[in-house]
């Protein structure tokens, strides 16, 4: 007697009840979450999190040993402010995000780091040197080696604004320049 295999073809890839779906189909079952400036969004759950960067920094983070990440958009640097308006900091808002994942059963050894953002898209600010976006960027970078998390990947800088879809749960990202 012939056996079947509980496989099927979608999209040219095989998946199996056993190994779970495939590239293809977690790209057609990931959820899809808009995250505004000064908010943090973090999921077992495989999402894609879009958001546009200008000035603003999106510290995306992922532990790939469980497919768990999330995205910290802040405005600026530092500060303090009462829990709905603190996360618009880095100081605030990358703590958080990294609490937020560990709560998730995320290892903060196991976490890895993609930065994006930090332009500086009005004309005034650039003939001065544009140091709203550069803090924004070393705030992230400082905030992520205090935490020992390594990160893999930057995109930063520049006068031009960004589109950023990242999957939380694989670590990829699309960068589209705005």
């Amino acid at each position: 007697m012939k056996r079947h295999s509980t496989a099927r073809a979608l999209g040219g890839e095989l998946a199996d009840e056993a190994h779970g779906p495939t590239r293809v189909e977690r790209r057609i079952l990931r959820k899809q979450f808009y995250l505004h400036p000064g908010k943090i969004f973090a999921s077992a759950e495989p999402t894609a999190v879009t958001t546009i960067l200008g000035s603003c920094v999106a510290v995306c983070l992922w532990d790939p040993a469980v497919a768990t990440g999330g995205v910290a958009h802040f405005v600026l640097p530092r500060g303090a402010g009462d829990q709905a308006s603190a996360l618009r900091y880095g100081n605030v808002a990358v703590p958080q995000l990294v609490q937020r994942l560990i709560d998730l059963g995320c290892s903060i050894d196991r976490l890895r780091a993609k930065l994006f953002g930090g332009a500086c898209v009005i004309a005034a600010f650039q003939r001065v040197g544009g140091q709203l976006g550069l803090g924004n960027a070393e705030s992230a970078r400082g905030l992520l080696a205090a935490a020992g998390v390594p990160v893999l990947v930057e995109d930063l800088g520049g006068r031009r604004g960004r589109k950023l879809i990242f999957q939380v749960d694989d670590g990829t990202a699309w960068v589209k320049f705005l």
